[in-house]
């Protein structure tokens, strides 16, 4: 696809290597003659939850980059990050990138592992805090949950990586699964909390969790797989202490959509910032 003459929208996945797994995410390695509207055009044009673009060289294997869902733009988003770096991988081989993000600086490395790409990016200084306890109630009740469907031992928090989430924990796998809500009252409610996406994860075992992401804001029902919540649940996991100091998490997700990935998060005992990785191929 092509939106003026040499303007060219690439198509890869992120957090898989197969094509038909992970999240979708359109990539525009030469977005410098598009402006706002039509970078917003060409990412409702696609449909993906993000399509990225790179806007500027900034330096050697380092870039500006913004990133627009079909309905806004967003400051951060994780899985398009590692799409974008696969894509520069292939064309320029693997190595260390920087990207400018309306968040803030983000490193990403890439290397060729039993004759694949992975990408690991690093995210700008997290946080978490207590979400206002009427939030919880509306997000609960336009997800169809009730409280005693939530894991007690993981408390409602929001957590940021580069976007705000609202992390929930389910006390049960099949609470998980059984996901139908109310997308339009959930939006306003993510309007007015500045939430990017809800983390609604379930924790398998001590670093093993199945996680989903609605995504209404964005116009999109669930993101298949999302790195920005992703680097956010780290925060979360050290904040809680639910798992040591040095330690990494594997992440599920979109099994429930048909579209499984696998997010390696990595926490490092002294630096703040989280690490999140996987694998990443061109879709066409």
């Amino acid at each position: 696809m092509t939106v003026t003459s040499g303007t060219e929208i690439l198509h890869y996945t992120a957090f898989s290597a197969d094509p038909a797994g992970g999240n979708p995410a359109g990539v525009v390695l030469d977005a410098s003659g598009l402006d706002e509207e039509q970078m917003l055009g060409v990412a409702a044009r696609l449909g993906y939850s993000e399509t990225a673009f790179l806007t500027a060289r900034t330096g050697e294997r380092a870039y500006a980059i913004r990133y627009f869902s079909p309905k806004a733009e967003v400051p951060f988003c994780g899985h398009a990050t590692v799409a974008t770096a696969v894509a520069l991988a292939e064309r320029d081989g693997p190595g260390e990138l920087e990207f400018a993000t309306p968040a803030g600086p983000v490193p990403v490395s890439v290397v060729r592992q039993d004759g694949e790409l992975r990408a690991t990016l690093t995210s700008v200084e997290p946080y978490v805090e207590d979400p206002d306890p009427a939030d919880v109630t509306e997000a609960l009740a336009a997800l169809g949950w009730d409280a005693a469907d939530l894991d007690p031992a993981l408390p409602p928090r929001i957590a940021y990586a580069g976007a705000r989430h609202l992390v929930l924990a389910a006390g049960t796998r099949t609470r998980l699964a059984d996901l139908h809500y109310d997308f339009a009252r959930l939006e306003a409610l993510m309007h007015r909390a500045a939430l990017t996406t809800v983390q609604l994860v379930w924790r398998e075992a001590e670093r093993t969790f199945h996680v989903r992401d609605p995504f209404p804001v964005g116009g999109v029902v669930e993101d298949p797989a999302t790195g920005a919540a992703a680097a956010a649940f780290g925060a979360y996991a050290r904040e809680l202490a639910l798992v040591p100091a040095d330690a990494v998490l594997t992440l599920y997700q979109g099994a429930d959509m048909g579209r499984p990935g696998t997010l390696s998060v990595e926490l490092r005992a002294g630096d703040a910032r989280v690490r999140v990785g996987g694998t990443g191929t061109r879709i066409r």
